[in-house]
């Protein structure tokens, strides 16, 4: 093999799916994660392709409850052993 391996685009790095769209996907998870998910989904402004501290400051700015920085908490902690 002369060059680099082509993958067609796939990208490699476990981190290639930003946070908050890890979180949206998270919708059918039961617990906080289930519930931090679903409210993404339902805010226009939540940071799809935000980091979890941008995640953090949206909840922050919408009042949300305290249990969802927890979730985000535990979310950033699943999402970076994904």
């Amino acid at each position: 093999m002369d060059g680099p391996l082509d993958l067609g685009g796939y990208e490699t790095s476990s981190k290639s799916l930003p946070f908050g769209r890890w979180i949206l996907e998270q919708s059918e998870r039961g617990g906080f994660i289930g519930q931090l998910a679903s409210i993404a989904r339902s805010d226009r402004g939540f940071p799809k392709d935000g980091t979890p501290e941008a995640v953090r400051k949206r909840l922050g700015d919408t009042g949300a409850d305290p249990e969802m920085f927890e979730a985000v908490d535990d979310a950033e902690m699943d999402w970076v052993s994904w």
